[in-house]
């Protein structure tokens, strides 16, 4: 079958999206403004899980349902990873301004509804809603930046986007913790409603871009095969072990669901004019090693902010504000050295260093977090964290820029959305794997209290375990908390050993990256010949 060629009716000089090779670079000023616009839209897409992390203790303990708080967040991811590639596509299709309007609506309609949530299943179902709308927005923000900048200048717009990864790692843990304590955790999803407005309104009035028609189809049939296989695998994650035993027909169900659905979606893709995520991109190697990467960057930050404010809150005994100053060293870390690295990378236009360095340094991080206890001081977890959070400065603008500069001009949005597939799935295997050892590992520690005082703990704590949180569990006779606390800390010790041997996977990942040179001024016709040959062989 041929592709069919889109048709670009343009509002003004612009970049033409659908048409392979063409650029027009823009004057400073212009890019500039538009970036104003995108940096707004990211803070949109940050804060919410930074602020939500925070409160989560506190939400799990009022709607009942510790045993669920993992999925809080893994419906909210998996709606994502099964959004962004159909948003990614559709920008490139029908014109990335217009999806990228339509995404930022729809993520708010999702807080709006998570905000009004009366049980843990309204708010898991709302967070999916919240979820559809937020796989377009980081994709559009690094797709439209894609076709405005080439990739040896991003380097020199990084800064803005610098300056809202600061506001949002600084502001969304004491915004997400003086909300909780002060106001409602309700207020966690409502203040996304009057930064969303601006958003929109920005957007709307700034970012100018071509208009596109096109006659082709999106794959939905591929999309779906796609979403089957990803729920299908998260739920096995989640469940294997903990809801049913990992050879349960209900496991194997969804082992053999999972398997069929993604080797039906490879058949698929082979054989559609415009696929969802187009097979060939894997034949350039730069553009699997970085999918790898960036899948494993999910799958160590996710677990690291889903569960680290729980043990410092109850571990460690600070407030929900407090623990959102608590995660503010790995935040820090990951700034300044993504900032560091992007400025270097205009400079230079060399890249490859950076993901070895960040897949060790990252590794590096989760064996020292492993090492928790109830013992540990908050100086020492904090200086952990820092270290893990380094190791994902290296890689968090590498891995996109890397992704982009594989793929060509038509592909910008499928490069942008395959990017943050890989990293957004990588999260939802790490809240739900993660998720699942750390409830079990408290879930032994409670059942190996003598029965007598399994009496007490369901008497102090009203619904049991389930409806835990920091204000509850000073109810607890001091046996009680102590194994709750223990039950934690063993929970933290295997969620980052695991995070350690899977982030050796990334580090072997970045050894086979390879030195392409970046797309930029007169590099421009070299670098695209390089990257043919490097998806030659």
């Amino acid at each position: 079958m041929t592709t069919q060629q889109s048709e670009a009716v343009p509002e003004e000089p612009s970049v033409e999206l659908g048409k392979p090779d063409e650029f027009e670079q823009r004057p400073h000023r212009e890019v500039r403004l538009v970036m104003v616009g995108l940096v707004i839209t990211m803070l949109l897409a940050m804060l919410d899980n930074l602020i939500v992390g925070t409160a989560m203790p506190t939400i799990v303990g009022e709607l009942n349902g510790a045993e669920h708080m993992s999925w809080v967040v893994t419906a909210y991811t998996l709606a994502t990873a099964a959004s962004t590639p159909i948003w990614g596509k559709v920008g490139d299709l029908y014109g990335r301004k217009g999806s990228f309007l339509v995404s930022i609506a729809i993520f708010l309609l999702g807080s709006a509804l998570s905000g009004l949530s009366q049980t843990m299943d309204q708010l898991i179902a709302f967070r999916a809603v919240q979820g559809l709308g937020a796989g377009g927005l980081m994709v559009g923000v690094m797709s439209i930046m894609g076709a405005l900048v080439l990739p040896r200048d991003r380097g020199k717009y990084q800064g803005m986007f610098a300056a809202v990864m600061a506001l949002a790692t600084v502001g969304g843990p004491l915004i997400g913790g003086f909300i909780t304590d002060h106001l409602s955790w309700r207020w966690t999803f409502y203040v996304n409603l009057p930064l969303g407005a601006i958003a929109l309104a920005f957007v709307v009035v700034v970012l100018k871009l071509p208009k596109v028609r096109s006659n082709a189809k999106i794959d939905y049939f591929g999309a779906v095969l796609l979403t089957v296989g990803i729920v299908s695998a998260v739920l096995i994650t989640t469940w294997g072990g903990h809801e049913y035993a990992w050879g349960s027909k209900q496991i194997l169900g969804l082992g053999a669901l999972g398997v069929a659905s993604l080797i039906g979606f490879c058949y698929v893709e082979q054989r559609v004019a415009e696929p969802v995520l187009p097979l060939k991109l894997f034949r350039n190697r730069n553009f699997t090693m970085v999918s790898i990467i960036g899948f494993i960057v999910g799958f160590s930050m996710f677990g690291a902010v889903t569960f680290l404010p729980t043990y410092q809150q109850i571990v460690q005994g600070a407030s929900a504000t407090n623990s959102g100053l608590l995660l503010m060293p790995m935040m820090f870390g990951m700034l300044v050295v993504s900032l560091v690295v992007g400025q270097a990378i205009t400079r230079t236009g060399k890249y490859r260093i950076y993901p070895i360095i960040g897949t060790a340094v990252m590794a590096g991080g989760s064996l020292l977090l492993s090492t928790l206890s109830v013992d540990t001081t908050s100086f020492a977890s904090s200086c952990y964290m820092v270290v893990l959070g380094a190791g994902m400065g290296f890689l968090m603008q590498v891995t996109m820029l890397v992704a982009q500069n594989s793929v060509e001009m038509k592909d910008m949005g499928v490069a942008s959305s395959s990017a943050t597939l890989f990293r957004t799935i990588g999260g939802s295997f790490g809240v739900a794997l993660f998720g699942t050892l750390y409830i079990n590992q408290v879930n032994d520690s409670i059942k190996a209290l003598p029965p007598e005082t399994l009496a007490k703990m369901a008497q102090g704590g009203g619904e049991g375990m389930s409806a835990m949180n920091p204000a509850t569990l000073k109810q607890l006779p001091a046996d009680v908390l102590n194994a709750y606390q223990h039950g934690i800390s063993n929970g933290m010790h295997t969620v980052f050993l695991w995070g350690t041997v899977i982030s050796l996977v990334a580090v072997v990942a970045a050894l086979f990256v390879r030195e392409v040179k970046l797309r930029g001024g007169a590099d421009a016709a070299e670098a695209k010949a390089e990257a043919a040959l490097e998806g030659a062989l």
